[in-house]
C-alpha cells in the first residue's frame, strides 16, 4: 500500500473478525515497531503479547474501552515511559498492521495499576500504550478513495488552523 494512502485511510478499529493473524503478519507488526526511530537509538521499549486469557481479561478491565481488547486477536502493551519515542514505535505497528489490511486501536489506560498488574509488572515498569490489532469485522477497502479523497473525509483539524508560518 501506498505510504500516504496507508495514512490517510487507516481509521480506529474496535470490532474485530474472529479471524487469527498469521506469525508472518505478527512478525511483521512487531518488527516495524524494532525498526522505529528513537533519540541516540536507545530504543527504550519492549513489547509484550498479551496472550494469556485471564491476562486479557484483567487488562480489558483496566483500559477505556474494554470490548477492544477482549475482541481482539493480539494485544501488544509496549512497556516505556510514554513519548515521543514509544509514540513512534506504536504508530510504525499501527501503520505495518493497515499496510497487511489489519485494524489496530491504541488503548488508553484507565487504571493503569491494574493494567501492570495484570501483565505481572512491577511498579517501576510503565506500559506506554496497549495496542490491540485484527482484522476488522466490516471489510475495508482503502484503495476506493484517493489519499486526497481519505483526508477530506477526515474528522481533523484543516492545515490552515495548525500550520502557522513566522
Amino acid at each position: 500500500m501506498d505510504t500516504r494512502l496507508a495514512i490517510a485511510s487507516r481509521r480506529e478499529t474496535r470490532e474485530y473478525a474472529d479471524r487469527p493473524l498469521s506469525e508472518q503478519v505478527v512478525r511483521a507488526i512487531l518488527d516495524a515497531g524494532r525498526l522505529a526511530g528513537s533519540a541516540k537509538n536507545r530504543q527504550p521499549w519492549r513489547f509484550l503479547l498479551v496472550e494469556n486469557e485471564a491476562a486479557r481479561e484483567q487488562l480489558a478491565e483496566a483500559v477505556f474501552e474494554p470490548r477492544n481488547v477482549r475482541g481482539a486477536q493480539l494485544i501488544i502493551a509496549i512497556l516505556g515511559r510514554s513519548s515521543l519515542d514509544t509514540g513512534r514505535c506504536a504508530q510504525n505497528m499501527l501503520l505495518a498492521a493497515w499496510n497487511e489490511g489489519v485494524g489496530s486501536c491504541p488503548n488508553g489506560q484507565k487504571d493503569p495499576d491494574a493494567a501492570r498488574a495484570a501483565l505481572g509488572l512491577g511498579e517501576d515498569d510503565e506500559i506506554a500504550t496497549v495496542l490491540t490489532f485484527g482484522y476488522p469485522a466490516r471489510e475495508r477497502h482503502p484503495e476506493r478513495r484517493t489519499p486526497e479523497e481519505w483526508s477530506s473525509r477526515a474528522d481533523r483539524k484543516p492545515l490552515g488552523e495548525l500550520v502557522e508560518r513566522i
